[in-house]
């Protein structure tokens, strides 16, 4: 016997399938670090709901995603304790076998640039790059400087900067054509270069900023490098074609953690772990405008890319806040875990 089949039940099949369909994941998801449960929070940036948890080993601090918003990359720390780089599949939201960095302990500051992560190495007191195609480091470099802790490298590959905590400096590391030492006499060319071929070489140029430098960010023009100085409370603003500090602000910010510029360069924000209050400062006048309560302190910033809000990790509160550019009030808290830190933006391609 044949049963004839309604619209409202078709209907009701079709509803009842899209409750059951996996919902994919949004194409721009924030990622969140908690520093305690030792994972890393995918967050919606839309609904500000956590998409999924995963493992990434001890004491992470700081994380990176590719390119493509695949894949994600953490520090984990420990103050050279630590040497590993967990490696996060972000659609499937599950770890996957971490980075063996070997005698470059405690992995700090991360950027993914040129398809390569860039970190930094405290108790190494050095900087490299892994390949993830070759699965390898493939380049390090010494800075001479005591924690040398963030970094940021340029689009060209031309000019990396690092802060240097202990040291209270400011590392400005270019690369030239020229090479340090020529070849002795009759010594063989190296294997893969061409007879009389010059190899790349890197200048570094150290800056005396504050004491405990530690959070920076780069002008979006360019122009200038503005340095949080944790022990002393100030800012060291530097003149980056000059590469010397043009100007030093008594900002109140003693414990700076983090500092970021706004996407349109207008305003600069700043975190402390040992205050509640969040300083938010403008760029042109060097002026403070407000300073935001957000709890007892805070650490990782991350802005949202269209300008529109900022997240900022406050770990002794053990959540995130997002605060709107325009009021410059907190509109949401969100619990991506115990003591959040370090946070980024995946944008999948």
């Amino acid at each position: 016997m044949l049963t004839s089949i309604t619209p409202s039940f078709v209907l009701t099949i079709l509803l009842f399938s899209s409750i059951l369909k996996p919902q994919s994941a949004p194409k721009a998801t924030l990622l969140a670090l908690s520093k305690r449960d030792h994972t890393l929070a995918i967050v919606d940036p839309g609904s500000l709901k956590i998409l999924g948890k995963v493992p990434v080993g001890e004491d992470p601090h700081e994380v990176i995603a590719s390119s493509d918003g695949r894949t994600a990359y953490v520090s984990n720390y420990g103050f050279g304790t630590y040497n590993t780089l967990a490696v996060i599949d972000l659609p499937g939201q599950k770890a996957l076998s971490p980075v063996d960095l070997g005698a470059l302990r405690g992995p700090h500051g991360l950027v993914f640039v040129g398809g390569k992560v860039w970190f930094t190495a405290e108790a190494a007191k050095a900087i490299g790059s892994y390949d993830p195609t070759g699965k390898k480091v493939d380049w390090i470099l010494g800075t001479g400087q005591n924690r040398t802790h963030m970094i940021c490298v340029s689009g060209d590959l031309k000019r990396i900067v690092t802060t240097n905590v202990s040291s209270g400096t400011v590392s400005v590391i270019e690369k030239t054509t020229s090479q340090p030492m020529a070849p002795p006499p009759g010594a063989p060319t190296p294997p893969g270069r061409p007879p009389g071929a010059r190899g790349p070489d890197w200048d570094e140029t150290v800056i005396r900023v504050g004491n405990g430098s530690e959070g920076f960010d780069i002008s979006p023009d360019g122009r200038e490098i503005w340095v949080a100085n944790a022990q002393d409370g100030t800012i060291s603003i530097i003149d980056a074609a000059a590469k010397k500090v043009s100007e030093t602000l008594n900002a109140n910010v003693p414990g700076a953690n983090r500092l970021k510029f706004t996407p349109d360069g207008h305003t600069v924000f700043v975190s402390s772990l040992r205050s509640g209050g969040v300083a938010v400062i403008e760029a042109s006048t060097r002026k403070e405008i407000k300073r935001i309560n957000v709890g007892h302190g805070a650490a990782g910033i991350q802005m949202q890319p269209d300008g529109s809000r900022v997240f900022i990790a406050c770990s002794p509160d053990n959540y995130l806040v997002v605060i709107d550019l325009k009021s410059l009030e907190i509109t949401n808290r969100i619990d991506v875990g115990p003591e959040p830190d370090g946070l980024a933006w995946a944008v999948m391609q």
